[in-house]
């Protein structure tokens, strides 16, 4: 047998011929045809889920405060504590689905489980910070906030927010994969976070038994950065990015490594 027809013969044996990079960019497209359709109506939608959840919160707590809990705008107030929080949540939903969105497509060599993870993730998370981006420059140039930004402190928070949700997306990604209930169980957890994740109120107001219960949401340092990033005067002593990045590094290594080991059953299951 020549060394060409044993090539043929053993083709797992060597490197695919398809880039990670290229396999990526792929998955991207072909996700933006299908996750956002042809037209711009999915990524307005994107940008009005938001807007019209600022503008609920704004009109109902602007009934009952005279002034928001952080500052003088309350539209401000709960775009700080809404936008990280819908980017999580909308990332690390999209993380976890990535295997059984692309589950066609890695049965090919050239195609691997980790292209589908940071194909869906890259894609949702540039969407997730141009709608933040448009959010709060309206935000800054339609209304007195009295805001001084700071730009440092909210790539910050995004990376924080980012991270989070590929690790809590990539553990999840096995568990909702080989366990279709987790999916029910995880949405039945998840539920609590919007009203325990200090996007109607401060970390600081909290009574001490519940505050440091509630310091080990992560969510809560995030939103706390991002508040801290326009409020000036805000000084979120509590704020921890080393937690919610060692917490989302434990999550990612645990998510890769069960994939790595069950990403073949998950395919063909």
């Amino acid at each position: 047998m020549t060394a060409r027809s044993s090539r043929r013969a053993n083709p797992m044996r060597f490197p695919r011929s398809m880039p990670t990079t290229r396999a990526v960019f792929a998955l991207i497209l072909r996700e933006m045809s299908v996750g956002y359709g042809r037209s711009a109506g999915g990524y307005v939608w994107a940008v009005l889920e938001p807007v019209l959840g600022i503008f609920l919160l704004t009109f109902l707590f602007s009934l009952a405060f005279r002034s928001p809990p952080l500052g003088a705008s309350f539209p401000l107030f709960y775009a700080t504590g809404l936008v990280p929080f819908l980017f999580y949540t909308e990332l690390s939903t999209k993380v976890s689905h990535a295997l059984k969105f692309s589950r066609k497509l890695l049965v090919y060599p050239a195609v691997s489980f980790v292209d589908a993870i940071l194909a869906r993730f890259a894609l949702h998370a540039i969407v997730q910070v141009f709608v933040g981006y448009i959010i709060f420059t309206a935000l800054l140039i339609g209304i007195d906030t009295r805001a001084v930004l700071d730009p440092a402190a909210v790539v910050l928070a995004y990376a924080m927010a980012a991270a989070l949700a590929l690790g809590i997306g990539a553990m999840n990604c096995v568990l909702v994969s080989l366990l279709p209930v987790w999916q029910q169980i995880w949405s039945i957890f998840n539920r609590p976070l919007f009203l325990i994740s200090c996007i109607f109120f401060l970390f600081e107001g909290v009574p001490e038994p519940l505050r440091n219960a509630l310091w080990w949401n992560p969510l809560v340092h995030i939103v706390g950065q991002m508040r801290r990033a326009f409020y000036p005067t805000y000084d979120g002593s509590y704020i921890s990015p080393i937690f919610v990045f060692g917490l989302a590094g434990l999550c990612l290594m645990i998510g890769l490594v069960f994939l790595n080991r069950y990403h073949r059953d998950i395919i063909h299951g």
